[in-house]
């Protein structure tokens, strides 16, 4: 049988969060080692980039998209379901009625999905989680501020900037400052 007659649809696979990766490596290897390439194209884990602030350094961190869950390109004919749900911390396909088949995914769905992923390798740069609250107190980490505490008085989500309330000389004074400028207190 050649590749070019089997054809192959898009499944979402429940995992136990925390382990896509290394359920995706060991679908890989079983797939493998039953000598069934032919019928799984692709197994992915949708991950995004996130720059996290720890101890005054950024850090550029891959984080799963969407916890939980494996997104596989296969031909689910023969024992391929099978084996893919017996692997340790697979809870099962998504859609799937007790008992009844895997449903794949709609193209559209696919499209939506692996855009996504386009998507989130190309604003890896500007995605940073945004970790504050309207009220909280943060410390000014970076510029001519350096070293000041405030209060955030508003987040600009688009600009990733934060309006913050440092008392200087006794009067309060707003600055804008982004993300990378401060860090929580």
């Amino acid at each position: 049988m050649t590749e070019n007659n089997i054809e192959k649809k898009w499944y979402v696979v429940r995992v136990v969060s925390g382990q896509e990766n290394k359920i995706r490596a060991y679908i890989e290897s079983e797939i493998t080692r039953l000598n069934l390439n032919d019928y799984v194209d692709q197994i992915l884990v949708p991950t995004e980039k996130v720059i996290q602030i720890r101890n005054g350094k950024k850090i550029n961190k891959d984080k799963v998209y969407f916890p939980g869950y494996i997104m596989l390109q296969a031909n689910l004919s023969g024992e391929i379901p099978h084996i893919i749900k017996s692997v340790t911390n697979v809870i099962g396909f998504l859609g799937e009625t007790k008992g009844g088949d895997p449903v794949p995914l709609r193209q559209s769905e696919v499209n939506r999905m692996l855009g996504k992923v386009d998507e989130l390798a190309v604003e890896a740069d500007a995605n940073v989680a945004i970790p504050f609250t309207i009220g909280e107190t943060v410390k000014v980490v970076d510029g001519p501020f350096n070293g000041f505490d405030g209060t955030i008085e508003n987040i600009n989500e688009e600009k990733r900037k934060l309006e913050v309330m440092v008392k200087i000389f006794g009067r309060k004074t707003p600055l804008e400052l982004s993300y990378m400028q401060v860090d929580k207190v």
